[in-house]
């Protein structure tokens, strides 16, 4: 069945001039259909570097935005609608404006994981890849960082003479992740290299041996002349982890640290999303010229 859906995504693909994005965190099926898997940061570029007429994005809503933001002459799918982020939506247009009249005049840096009207009221944007570098790039002694307190704090303990002011958001997935999981862990493998997200609790951070982003975390396990690494992140970098490298032994640090909602899609999902062209994401232009802006100014950092 599953041969007969991926025939037929790549022959709709070739006809319509369609690519699929896909993020590490999606079922691992989908990259059979995909033209690039990667973390926000990546498909972030591979969106605005497309020649495509379709951009299918396997991941969540906030990303489809991103994409459209970034290439708005494109017709951009979301092949399920309520593939949303319980990060992003703990943020609205108006609890941002909120946040923001508590300080004067401070840049604001908006993680990726938002609504491009939160996007649009922001100074500049960046990754779990890229944040360390997004901050240090403006030269300020004090910022505003939303919407993930986890990894705006992670940031500050990486940069000296630096106060970073965090929204109170986070990753329920990666919340999951606790202290005592990680000791655990190590007690059962000892010998085991701990990697981890930085939207983890920042006490589960300061156990890892290596702290990064999805790209960083499967570059540095493939990399690596070790054998065996438990990984404090979302399931489905183990799933391509241990199907990339058979060799070496790959650890989920708790069964249940799964997106939901980055679960959602299918093969079934892409494919009816490129026959029936569903679900296509619009943004408002004037919000639209805003993120983009923001978007434009992380790009250009890197």
């Amino acid at each position: 069945m599953n041969k007969d859906i991926i025939e037929e995504i790549r022959r709709l693909k070739s006809e319509k001039n369609a690519i699929v994005l896909a993020h590490c965190y999606q079922n691992v099926e989908i990259d059979e259909v995909a033209d690039f898997v990667g973390d926000s940061l990546y498909l972030s570029r591979k969106a605005a570097e497309t020649d495509a007429d379709i951009i299918v994005f396997a991941g969540v809503y906030f990303m489809a935005q991103t994409a459209k933001i970034l290439s708005p002459d494109k017709k951009v799918l979301l092949p399920t609608i309520e593939s949303g982020c319980r990060m992003a939506d703990m943020i609205s247009l108006n609890q941002l404006r909120d946040f923001k009249s508590k300080y004067k005049n401070m840049p604001t840096v908006c993680y990726v994981n938002s609504t491009a009207e939160v996007k649009s009221e922001c100074d500049i944007c960046c990754t779990s890849s890229n944040a360390v570098e997004v901050v240090k790039s403006l030269n300020a002694k004090e910022i505003l960082f939303v919407p993930d307190t986890y990894l705006g704090k992670y940031v500050e303990s990486q940069l000296d003479g630096v106060k970073i002011n965090t929204y109170p958001g986070f990753c329920p997935t990666h919340l999951q992740i606790r202290p005592e999981d990680i000791i655990n862990a190590r007690k059962k493998y000892p010998k085991a290299i701990l990697l981890a997200h930085p939207e983890c609790h920042n006490e589960v951070v300061k156990l890892a041996d290596v702290v990064g982003s999805t790209a960083k975390i499967m570059r540095y396990a493939s990399e690596s002349n070790e054998k065996t690494f438990i990984i404090a992140t979302e399931k489905g970098v183990v799933d391509r982890l241990k199907r990339d490298y058979p060799d070496k032994e790959f650890i989920l640090i708790k069964e249940n640290i799964i997106c939901p909602n980055m679960k959602f899609n299918t093969l079934a999902d892409i494919l009816n999303s490129l026959k029936n062209e569903e679900y296509e994401i619009t943004v408002d232009d004037e919000i639209s010229k805003k993120a983009y802006n923001c978007i434009r100014k992380m790009l250009e950092v890197n």
